[in-house]
């Protein structure tokens, strides 16, 4: 029996491997909307900023997401690392600003058109908020973006919290490895 168990587990891990890479390979462009460099405005124009997300060597999305204050300088800067699951078939964000940590961990699927985000900030930080984001409307020069905010773990939610419009001010991009490989003939040397 345990035979007979052992090759099923064996038989199966292929057809797994298969499943996921189908799925990765479905969902590689899902954020593609989102390559770029973009300006935006929030709340009607009260603020706005840059938006700017590369992919990186192995599919995942880079983004760094800044406030801009009247004279150009820097109000607030975060980065999210967005990166696909294929065993649980979603997107996984983690974002992070400066002092703060690993903290805003949220989850992201496609819905037909648009792209749907559940995020928690603040974790790390005492009482943590949760949003329902929504990208949408989404063109090659433009996008809207939109989040319903809950302060009681989504017991109850604050509808359009935030409204964001941005328009693209730069080409899609990647970026490529951080480690260069090794040269032809050569090994990695030991220390």
């Amino acid at each position: 029996m345990k035979l007979f168990l052992a090759f099923l587990i064996l038989a199966s891990a292929p057809l797994a491997a298969q499943t996921a890479a189908a799925r990765t390979e479905a969902h590689k462009s899902d954020f593609d909307y989102l390559l770029g460099d973009w300006e935006f405005t929030a709340q009607n124009g009260k603020f706005g900023g840059r938006w700017s997300a590369v992919r990186m060597e192995g599919g995942q999305i880079l983004d760094e997401y800044r406030i801009l204050g009247d004279k150009g300088e820097t109000i607030y800067v975060s980065t999210t690392i967005r990166a696909y699951n294929a065993a649980a078939d979603r997107w996984e964000l983690i974002g992070m600003d400066t002092g703060g940590g690993l903290q805003d961990f949220g989850t992201g699927q496609r819905a037909g058109a648009e792209m749907h985000i559940e995020q928690k900030f603040g974790v790390a930080g005492g009482k943590p908020t949760t949003m329902r984001i929504r990208y949408y409307n989404i063109q090659p020069d433009r996008f809207s973006w939109t989040a319903d905010r809950s302060l009681d773990e989504g017991k109850t939610w604050i509808k359009d919290f935030m409204h964001i419009e941005a328009r693209r001010i730069g080409p899609a991009r990647s970026m490529g490895q951080l480690t260069p490989p090794a040269a032809a003939g050569s090994s990695p040397q030991r220390r």
